[in-house]
């Protein structure tokens, strides 16, 4: 059994303070001195409170959201954590003066030992504390198994507390710690038993959360859905639910679906890194080139003097906007790519020294050269990096991809990708979507050698010509790259119309008609687009519909 080391006393924990006003500090440390607590550090910013946690391991640490530095109190705590200044073991307090819902949403996703709302009042404080410190005293060896990994240990001494009547008003929170234990343990159809059987007791929301969990890793999905569809209506239920229904779809492959469930968690707790990253590689599998570019643009904003915060957050801001742009047409595809610009010349004004961001840069320019035409300008720039080696990096492998695929070096492209396959673990999330993104952009970059936006053009000069069936094939193309595009469904339907005279529309041709009606049902259409949608459809579905009944 794992070897526990003895826990201080309560006299002899170390308490950090972060916050930007005296104020709070003196109200916090006074609070603390009536309970026997006398050793309180303080800090006001961001740097001094790092440097105070390499010095000394805290017991307790108050972070405020609004302190005085370059980073607010989400990017502190969460470089804490991943330091190691931070684990399971250790206390945990949130202070805000501002409760504004999105700010409480991303409160609940850090999971503090409390949340207190400032101006901070003695008495309170005073009981607040005692109440915390006693739960500390009392789960300690239950805290420590866990931060270790330990988990049957852990079960071991939750189940001996139970057994003490003292600790009664705990028995919720031990209880917890040991159906975290049990899924830990992937021990499913344990952890649905004793759910079920805590769900008898107790009407929180773990509680129900954790059960609806259970049920998916054993695929009972008719149960597992009707749970979560009601914790999906509860505010202190909602993100979890979100993240075990996603995380069960993506074990599946449903990644539509489990992308569709990111995206409404990461819209009502933008800040949470993880999610935004799952987003924005679930929209890439998805062919959503503007979901890309926002959750990219997250990244970036919330990742801000943060641990996270690196160039290569904004290379990717960048790299999603040519993505974009290259799907886009007229004035939309102008305006972004002029924004683009703007950000690339902001970004080389930054870092543009770095002798490590050079071959980046170099790809980045030739893409922006081809978007804007200028092909032999960009052919230049590719043959000076012709290596198709997968670099260290899989995003600016990726990159280099797109840029041998849009210059026309098709094959150098299927090989660099390849390559770039054999570097990635699929045990992870992650690892997982990036498999199968690699995969289908493989498949795809095989079979289609052009871009969207050069697909379209081919296709309208066929239909100029009154050639409708290649233009048709193109066009279904560039639909199969850019599925989110309202402008390119529109365009297929407008082909279909002239089509629909000349042949009988066969299972592929109406598939794709389903999903340009599906697309264009499910967005905000301006007005000159839905007349031609109706003026389109107005022509096609009683003749398809007619001849059904002929078939008939």
């Amino acid at each position: 059994m794992i070897e526990i080391p003895p826990q201080k006393p309560l006299s002899s924990l170390n308490i950090l303070v972060i916050d930007g006003q005296a104020l709070v500090h003196d109200s916090i440390k006074s609070a603390l001195a009536q309970i026997g607590i006398h050793n309180c550090k303080s800090a006001e910013n961001a740097f001094y409170a790092l440097r105070l946690c390499e010095q000394t391991k805290f017991d307790v640490v108050l972070i405020s959201f609004d302190i005085r530095s370059d980073k607010d109190g989400f990017n502190l705590l969460e470089e804490m954590r991943l330091k190691g200044h931070i684990t399971k073991t250790t206390m945990v307090i949130f202070l805000s003066a501002d409760t504004s819902m999105s700010l409480v949403n991303c409160v609940v996703e850090l999971q503090p030992s409390d949340f207190w709302v400032k101006p901070l009042d003695r008495k309170t404080m005073e009981k607040r504390f005692k109440y915390l410190f006693a739960i500390k005293e009392k789960l300690y060896k239950l805290s420590y198994c866990i931060d270790k990994a330990e988990y049957p240990t852990a079960i071991y001494y939750a189940e001996r507390q139970l057994k003490d009547e003292s600790l009664s008003k705990y028995y919720p929170m031990i209880n917890r710690l040991i159906g975290e234990c049990l899924i830990n343990l992937k021990e499913y159809s344990q952890a649905e038993a004793f759910y079920r059987k805590l769900s008898q007791r107790y009407k929180y929301g773990w509680v129900q959360v954790n059960l609806a969990r259970s049920l998916l890793k054993q695929d009972k999905l008719s149960e597992a859905i009707t749970l979560t569809d009601e914790l999906l209506q509860r505010d202190d239920t909602r993100f979890t639910t979100y993240d075990a229904l996603a995380e069960y779809y993506i074990e599946k492959e449903d990644y539509a679906k489990g992308y569709e469930i990111i995206q409404e968690a990461t819209k009502l707790a933008p800040r949470n890194l993880d999610r935004n990253k799952k987003s924005w590689n679930l929209a890439r599998l998805n062919h959503d080139k503007k979901g890309q570019y926002i959750a990219t643009m997250n990244m970036a904003k919330f990742a801000k003097n943060s641990i996270h915060d690196t160039p290569d957050l904004n290379l990717n801001v960048i790299r999603a906007a040519i993505d974009l742009a290259g799907s886009l047409n007229g004035e939309e595809a102008t305006r972004l790519v002029a924004k683009t610009e703007r950000d690339l010349s902001f970004f080389v004004n930054e870092y543009g020294n770095d002798s490590q961001l050079k071959e980046q840069l170099a790809i980045i320019n030739a893409r922006m050269l081809n978007l804007k035409s200028d092909k032999k300008a960009a052919e230049q720039i590719i043959k000076e990096h012709m290596d198709t080696r997968a670099s260290s990096s899989v995003e600016d492998s990726l990159d280099k991809v797109k840029a041998f695929h849009e210059m026309g070096y098709w094959e150098e492209s299927i090989r660099l990708l390849d390559s770039v396959k054999s570097k990635i673990e699929g045990d992870s999330f992650v690892g997982q979507v990036i498999n199968e993104y690699l995969d289908q952009e493989t498949q795809e970059r095989t079979d289609i050698r052009y871009s969207p936006k050069e697909l379209g053009e081919m296709a309208s000069s066929h239909y100029k010509n009154k050639r409708y069936e290649p233009a048709y094939e193109l066009l279904s193309q560039a639909f199969v790259l850019a599925p989110k595009n309202p402008n390119m469904a529109l365009s297929i339907l407008k082909v279909m119309v002239k089509l629909i005279d000349e042949v009988q529309f066969n299972e592929d041709q109406l598939a794709c008609l389903k999903r340009c009606k599906n697309l264009l049902d499910s967005i905000a259409l301006s007005p000159n687009q839905h007349k031609k949608m109706d003026e389109y459809l107005a022509v096609i579905d009683p003749l398809i519909a007619s001849r059904d009944v002929d078939h008939e």
